[in-house]
């Protein structure tokens, strides 16, 4: 019994470490294709920059939404891990 639970313990820390990494890259390449994006905007046509500017910072909002709900998912498996309840009882 607790072979299974040491067991379960540490596929959530793989899991939880995957969804970190995966979170922190897809962040990292929607802005970085977000800011590329912006500035080839900006550059054609500098009199829409503001309203391009205000569009760029809804996306990075949408961005960091995604990410932090992936977090907030590792948490919940970390510290209430409904897996292990299910195996003790």
């Amino acid at each position: 019994m607790e072979a299974l639970i040491a067991q379960v313990q540490a596929n959530t820390a793989i899991a939880v470490g995957l969804i970190f990494a995966f979170a922190a890259l897809g962040t990292g390449i929607g802005f970085g294709l977000l800011g590329g994006k912006f500035l080839e905007g900006a550059a054609r046509q500098p009199e829409m920059a503001g309203m391009l500017q205000v569009r760029m910072f809804i996306i990075a909002g949408l961005l960091d939404a995604l990410s932090i709900i992936g977090v907030a998912f590792a948490a919940l498996l970390m510290f209430g891990n409904p897996l292990l309840s299910a195996i003790t009882g």
